[in-house]
């Protein structure tokens, strides 16, 4: 029987008792940060953390980042940022002959797993009490692998990693209607050029 992650969510949140723990919130990109930092501010402490070796070309980088900065400028300041500068060469070494592979598969897990390591590697080492990414809210892409992996590195990493499937609850249709409201760019296909083809929008 599947998880219900947002439940598991929601019983992390009612553990807290008031609290509110630091979280480092991995986001893909401004409109699907826009639901879920509305909700998730109202219980930590958020930093976003935009790391997204992914995302191709630098162009696209650099315009996907501007929107995120847009979003988080609507907290005026209790939202974090942090973002790396751009390289892409991490993320084509772990899809390295994966790229005819449709989505959802190996290479999608690949860049899943890239991403989540080096959101979990920070809040280990400055001390956040959890990390989760931004990614479940899209109807596109498998919660279940994305908490599989979240589980299994806060392991590793002996750190806590908050459960999540933010489209659950009208949190995608959420996001939709906050980047219309924000006038945010919508890109027409998850990052990497091997995604491109797709002509759907996939955040």
């Amino acid at each position: 029987m599947k998880k219900n992650y947002s439940r598991e969510m929601e019983s992390v949140i009612s553990s807290l008792d008031g609290k509110r723990p630091r979280l480092l919130l991995h986001s893909c990109c401004g409109p699907c940060s826009s639901s879920v930092l509305e909700y998730l501010t109202r219980h930590f402490d958020v930093t976003v953390f935009f790391f997204n070796p992914n995302i191709q070309p630098e162009e696209e980088y650099e315009k996907r980042l501007f929107w995120q900065r847009k979003v988080i400028d609507r907290y005026k300041g209790a939202v974090g940022l942090t973002a790396p500068l751009y390289e892409g060469g991490s993320f084509t070494e772990v899809s390295k002959g994966l790229e005819t592979l449709p989505e959802g598969g190996q290479r999608c897990e690949n860049c899943f797993l890239l991403r989540l390591s080096e959101t979990a590697k920070l809040a280990k080492k400055e001390r956040f009490d959890y990390f989760s990414t931004t990614l479940t809210v899209s109807p596109h892409k498998n919660a279940e692998m994305i908490n599989k992996i979240g589980f299994e590195l806060a392991e590793q990493n002996s750190i806590n990693w908050l459960p999540a499937d933010f489209k659950k609850k009208e949190g995608y249709k959420r996001s939709i209607e906050l980047s219309a409201e924000y006038g945010l760019y919508r890109q027409t296909y998850c990052g990497c050029l091997c995604s491109q083809n797709n002509s759907r929008t996939l955040t």
